[in-house]
């Protein structure tokens, strides 16, 4: 089945992919392209419903910054230009763009006329503004449709030619009806028929793959985490007993995750292969304590085990991934820094002759790669869980790791993400857990005297994890958790609270 879709150009905005979730949570599929690849041809390839330009940091008036050919506007294509992209429409088409006599930042109290985008828009609401250049002037044949008290040109339109602009961001939540204005782009000028769901995605995908492995074999490394379960579960679906999923517990998991993982997948037609490797891992990491080394000989070790695993099962055809739409965005597009490098495939078995990657999760965000767990029918356990970085606990014990540290962690790691779910904060917390630090402090238990480790709890609301806020978690629920970590977990006498924001610091601690 082919689905309509909504190609947004990108031109450096840091709401790109913000713009995406919300024109997918409309029931319309989207995709992301770097305005240097947006050619005339390409857009025409393509052949999208319609065409969303996001904002930029740049001004548009200057030679190096971001443009684009003038005859997209000629391709009879609805097109909705953002901040910078309405800018750049108006520019481009021969209206006026310039400093603007005063900056606007932030909620903004903005008017509104008849307009295509304003259907069912109270004339007056609050908008999300961020720009320093504005339209001065509008291109021949538009119409003004919204202004504030300092922008002439809120938005604009020329209905006639299918060609929209706003100043302000209607992605965000602070713009009232943002989403409406989005929906009402989508509905009213595009025609999209907002069809679009996981549940099709899901059968779409399943079909994909079924035609593309045909009768071959696929190999997957399971992690665990919520992208390669999913796609573990996915896989299965579509091809079943073609599958092998390798997965290679390294002793670092959270309390009965090993357990958990197994039992997620004991029933499905694929081929499971577990591999406890806890003892190979504890003595590549024996008296290390700087968390580079120990991610780098984690890393290592991975490959080694894969490696050994991959041998026994011979030929493979394909070697599936659980990559999604941010690894591509964030391993730098256009001229957009490079976030963090997706670099999935590096260190792979050589012996390990496969046609080629398949990754069907590439296209989706983590709160669509969820969605379609839960479509497939995935443990709300796996789905739903907090992010676990690859190395696990082996970075969440500050300094040496031992058996004894890591028992002492996942017990009350355990305590603190079982009150929290029961509580029921966890769904508001985007990552939570505990770390083990290598301070020791005294402590009364009793009568007597203990000299025992100090347990930091940690948990943060983000967005993006690229900037987070520690959670407010309410003091008699934090209470309750450190009285039962100190009375239950044997070797812990202290239990603090980081309440620091990203930036300065980092989510994890190593």
């Amino acid at each position: 089945m082919t689905y309509q879709q909504i190609l947004i150009i990108d031109f450096g905005g840091q709401y790109n992919q913000l713009i995406a979730r919300r024109v997918r949570e409309c029931g319309v599929y989207c995709e992301i392209l770097p305005y240097k690849k947006a050619t005339v041809e390409e857009v025409r390839r393509r052949a999208p419903a319609g065409i969303i330009f996001t904002g930029g940091p740049a001004s548009v008036y200057l030679e190096t910054s971001p443009h684009i050919d003038g005859e997209i506007f000629g391709l009879g294509i609805p097109i909705l230009g953002i901040c910078y992209g309405a800018q750049l429409m108006a520019y481009t088409l021969g209206g006026r763009v310039a400093t603007a006599p005063k900056s606007e930042y932030g909620k903004t109290a903005t008017e509104f006329e008849d307009s295509v985008m304003f259907k069912d828009v109270p004339k007056k609401g609050i908008t999300w503004m961020s720009h320093t250049d504005y339209i001065a002037e509008p291109p021949k044949g538009f119409k003004i449709t919204s202004h504030t008290a300092v922008c002439p040109v809120a938005a604009m339109e020329n209905d006639e030619r299918k060609l929209y602009a706003v100043q302000f961001h209607p992605e965000v939540n602070h713009t009232e009806h943002g989403t409406d204005m989005i929906k009402n782009f989508l509905v009213s000028a595009c025609s999209c028929s907002c069809d679009w769901s996981m549940g099709s995605y899901a059968e779409t995908a399943i079909n994909s793959i079924r035609e593309k492995v045909g009768d071959g074999k696929v190999l997957l490394a399971l992690s665990g985490g919520v992208d390669s379960s999913v796609l573990a579960a996915l896989l299965a679906k579509a091809v079943g007993s073609q599958l092998t999923a390798i997965f290679v517990d390294h002793g670092f998991m959270r309390k009965n995750e090993g357990d958990e993982v197994e039992a997620a997948f004991k029933d499905w037609d694929i081929n499971f292969v577990r591999v406890n490797a806890a003892d190979r891992f504890l003595a590549r990491l024996e008296g290390i304590s700087d968390p580079e080394t120990k991610r780098k000989r984690i890393g290592e070790e991975f490959i080694k085990v894969f490696e050994d695993e991959a041998r026994k099962i011979g030929r493979v055809d394909f070697l599936a991934q659980g990559t999604i739409y941010p690894d591509i965005i964030e391993s730098g597009a256009g001229d957009a820094a490079v976030i963090k490098s997706h670099h999935n495939v590096g260190g792979l078995p050589e012996h390990v002759d496969f046609k080629e990657i398949i990754e069907p999760l590439r296209l989706l965000f983590k709160d669509e790669v969820r969605a379609l767990g839960n479509t497939l029918g995935l443990s709300p356990k796996l789905v739903y869980r907090p992010p676990f970085p690859g190395p696990g606990l082996a970075i969440r014990i500050i300094g040496e790791i031992t058996r004894e540290k890591l028992e002492i962690l996942r017990d009350a790691d355990a305590i603190f993400r079982e009150e929290l779910e029961k509580d029921g904060i966890a769904r508001n917390i985007n990552q939570y857990f505990a770390v083990l630090t290598n301070n020791r402090s005294v402590g009364v238990m009793g009568d007597g005297r203990t000299y025992d480790y100090t347990l930091a709890l940690r948990a943060v609301t983000t967005t993006d994890f690229m900037t987070a806020d520690f959670a407010e978690i309410p003091y008699p629920l934090l209470g309750r958790i450190a009285a039962r970590i100190v009375g239950e977990v044997k070797g812990i006498n202290r239990v603090v609270y980081d309440v620091t924001t990203k930036p300065p610091a980092t989510i994890e601690w190593e």
